[in-house]
């Protein structure tokens, strides 16, 4: 029996060989996840390590504490055993671009790199700063966003906003630091770190003494409690498990669109094997003729999808292994800020898991066509032709449907319009009511697909003349084979609908909320997001005839019935939505709240709060109206005399800007730039900025899902390919026949195109209204006050594409189909 089962799949290696793609296509991809994600955590472990080797000891601050006292570099100093002690700095120190403005959205990040063997900086051309004063070194990245070179003259503010000019000597890499990765970092000298940050302490201190263990209790014991002392290779440890919390996220979310292609495989390979199994009825009734018992058949069946699994597996692995490493040169050669020199590997856990996923796939989607294969009666070898079996839509299979499909939209009507929005259970149970619905599509499938045949070959049936109605005919004359080919690319579909009507929705909610919260058109903020915008820079502006409004907000912290809570006013026109109380013009011992701020403190419009405030003490103020929470004016607000009497002339923190109506946008920017022009860490926002950004990462988010999900797309084109070909072999007669009566080679050709065009939208259209539905659910359950929208455009675009590809399936099985011998097809039994 193995050697019948062996020599089969000899015999049939050409029909598995698209099922085999399937297989190689998902493994491929998990495997090259892992293949990435370990290279780069290789990477991240390297130079954590390389850095970590140089320190024997690492003191830190612990719990609230920011910074250690200067005082303890010297006591750890004079610890026995220990050969340096160095205090790093680290704070923020603008730098100013070629346009004498500060770079990026937040300020630079100043570190402080120290001479000799605890030097952790990584140079990576011209040098470091050594003991100059005047020169300073930057990180590579922001160097080049920002066109600065070894050799150029760069301006730094320090903590007081005072320029201060530094020769730029070198370059560096951030390493593993995400801050200074996001930030940008300026290298100094440690008292010009200091000078420039401002900072009277250390962010960490390196110890460097043989015997790290005797070394650590040794400072430990000095450092005193309040600070945490760990050995070099603790803190490797700590910095590469921070570094790890990321690719751990990258890891989990790319093997999720994996498994969704490995989900897509497993349908493709039922269905290989279902047809298989079909058009094999004579030689397994045969087989049990002479003797084979219904478990030897089965056997055989289970044998042969675990060759043709561990075969894909392999080739997956191998395919994985290129594909990790083409994207690892991609990312190089983009220079994303991700370690991608360690050594390209496909590591044990990788090649386990590619064998093992591939293996039981195969095997557990082989299962039940290797059952129906046992039910196959010794009398069907006495048979001329393999049995047509007619479908019947039975009570069972129709009540089942009912039931999951009722549970699946119930279920995510639920997490949708029940359960509160912006929660993840919400959308976790839209999730399990979406899994629950294609359950009951799977099921109902089959009976489904004769009117929908019908309604999308209507157009086809009139388009093609015989050829047309003889395709639509064939869509529906096996409904359970067509539904289940259909659904491995209504999956594709579905998660592509579901993604841009999420994004759709998403971009046109977010803008709906901007124009709430940002009715505006510039915003004025600094790069802390802190109240330092001097007053007479709004003062400046109210008085411009190109501007209509201006808000000047300013706030501060205060202690407010034990919570620490934003007080603050405003100066101009603004008008928030009061939900209870009049806010009307505030007077002394007055405050207006925002709702969730008077819900978090417990009170209501009439209520009394006490504020402690800098200058004037304990105040009681009256609660006079609460407003929403949208609102940009600040969570307690009161009078604008009031504000200045409790907490003194505190700067503004945001200014509000309106230019007036037919003024032209380029001239009003140019009003609001010149106004601070003598600030540069005052950044101006504009709405258009604001919406052109969040779009622009909407799109992006857009084109990463859709290339990760078009793996899932291709492997149910192989379905479909490899549907057709078993299709177009198992009706050789047929179409013989139909030759003979006077069809056409091309016409024969055109049949097959448009059956698989009809396939191919049927999956389309199914897959259209799940994820349009799910989308709304999806995205209700995600945001509050969300605004459905579809985009028809890119829904119409993801219906043709589909049919497309479907047509383009079945070029090749059409092909042979139409080159096939008329006599010798007719006489194949």
């Amino acid at each position: 029996m193995l050697r019948t089962t062996l020599a089969g799949l000899r015999a049939y290696r050409l029909r598995l060989l698209l099922t085999s793609l399937a297989i190689t296509l998902g493994v491929g991809f998990i495997a090259g996840t892992f293949v990435l994600t370990d290279t780069v955590r290789a990477g991240f472990s390297q130079r954590v390590t390389a850095e970590a080797d140089k320190v024997g000891v690492a003191v830190l601050p612990k719990g609230e504490r920011s910074s250690l006292p200067v005082r303890l570099l010297e006591r750890v100093r004079a610890v026995p055993g220990v050969l340096d002690a160095q205090g790093l700095v680290r704070g923020k120190a603008p730098l100013l671009g070629k346009d004498g403005r500060a770079v990026g959205d937040l300020a630079t990040t100043a570190i402080s790199i120290v001479p000799g063997p605890l030097d952790r900086a990584t140079i990576v051309s011209g040098t470091g700063p050594g003991s100059d004063d005047r020169t300073a070194v930057l990180d590579k990245n922001t160097a080049r966003t920002h066109g600065f070179r070894v050799g150029d003259t760069i301006t730094v503010l320090d903590s007081g906003r005072r320029e201060h000019r530094f020769r730029l000597v070198g370059l560096l890499d951030p390493g593993v630091d995400q801050e200074l990765a996001y930030t940008g970092a300026l290298g100094f000298t440690t008292a010009t770190a200091q000078r420039m940050t401002g900072e009277k302490g250390f962010h960490e201190i390196d110890v460097a003494g043989a015997d790290p263990a005797r070394l650590k209790q040794a400072v430990a014991a000095v450092a005193g409690p309040g600070v945490e002392v760990l050995t070099g290779e603790e803190l490797a440890a700590d910095l590469a498990s921070r570094a790890g919390v990321q690719m751990e996220a990258l890891t989990v979310a790319l093997l999720m669109f994996g498994l969704v292609a490995m989900l897509v495989a497993a349908l493709v390979i039922y269905n290989t094997f279902n047809i298989l199994v079909a058009q094999r009825t004579r030689e397994l009734a045969l087989l049990r003729c002479i003797g084979a018992t219904r478990g030897q058949v089965f056997g055989s069946i289970l044998i042969e999808s675990v060759v043709v699994g561990l075969v894909s597996a392999v080739l997956g692995l191998l395919a994985g292994y290129g594909l990790g490493a083409v994207t690892l040169r991609v990312l190089t050669a983009l220079e994303a800020p991700l370690p991608t020199d360690a050594p390209v590997t496909l590591s044990a856990p990788a090649i386990v898991a590619g064998l093992t996923i591939g293996l039981l796939v195969t095997v557990g989607a082989a299962l039940l066509p290797a059952r129906t294969a046992t039910h196959v009666a010794p009398i069907a070898a006495l048979r001329t032709q393999a049995e047509q079996r007619t479908f019947r839509a039975g009570l069972l299979r129709v009540l089942s449907a009912a039931l999951f499909l009722l549970a699946g939209l119930g279920t995510a009507a639920v997490g949708a319009l029940v359960m509160p929005p912006g929660q993840q259970v919400s959308l976790v149970v839209v999730m399990g009511g979406g899994v629950l619905t294609f359950l009951g599509v799977l099921i109902i499938g089959p009976v489904l697909v004769k009117p929908l045949s019908a309604l999308v070959g209507w157009i086809p049936r009139k388009l093609f003349g015989v050829p047309g109605r003889l395709a639509v005919d064939n869509a529906g004359r096996n409904p359970r084979r067509a539904a289940t080919t259909t659904v491995a690319l209504t999956i594709g579909v579905t998660l592509m609908t579901l993604i841009s009507v999420v994004t759709a929705s998403t971009r046109v909610t977010v803008a709906d909320k901007l124009d709430e919260q940002f009715p505006i058109d510039y915003l004025l903020v600094t790069q802390e997001r802190d109240a330092s915008i001097p007053r007479s820079v709004g003062e400046s502006l109210r008085g411009r005839p190109e501007l209509t409004s201006v808000v000047q907000i300013r706030d501060t912290r205060a202690g407010v019935g034990g919570h620490r809570v934003e007080v603050g006013t405003f100066s101009g026109p603004i008008s928030p939505d009061v939900t209870a109380g009049a806010m009307g013009d505030l007077g002394p011992g007055q405050v207006a709240i925002a709702a969730p701020t008077a819900q978090r403190l417990g009170v209501r419009a009439g209520d009394t709060v006490a504020v402690r405030t800098k200058a004037a003490g304990t105040v009681s103020l009256e609660v006079v109206a609460l407003f929403g929470g949208e609102s940009p004016l600040p969570a307690l607000t009161v009078a604008e005399p009031e504000f200045d009497r409790y907490f003194g002339a505190v700067p503004d923190s945001r200014v509000l800007i309106n230019a007036a109506d037919g003024v032209p946008a380029d001239r009003a920017r140019g009003v609001v730039d010149a106004a601070v022009a003598g600030h540069p860490t005052i950044k101006v926002s504009s709405s258009t900025e604001v919406r052109g950004q969040f779009d622009e990462t909407l799109d992006m988010m857009l084109l990463i899902i859709t290339g990760l999900l078009g793996l899932a797309i291709l492997i149910s084109l192989l379905g479909i390919a490899n549907t057709l070909s078993l299709s177009v072999h198992e009706r050789t007669r047929e179409s013989a026949l139909l030759r003979a009566l006077g069809l056409t080679g091309a016409q024969l050709r055109r049949m097959l195109s448009v059956e698989a065009l009809v396939l191919g939208l049927i999956g389309a259209l199914v897959g259209v209204a799940l994820g349009g539905v799910f989308g709304w659910a999806a995205i209700r359950a995600m945001l509050d006050g969300a605004v459905f929208s579809a985009p028809l455009g890119q829904i119409a675009l993801f219906v043709a594409l589909s049919g497309l590809a479907g047509v383009l399936a079945a070029v090749l099985p059409a092909r042979r189909a139409a080159r096939a011998s008329i006599v010798e097809s007719l006489t194949t039994g």
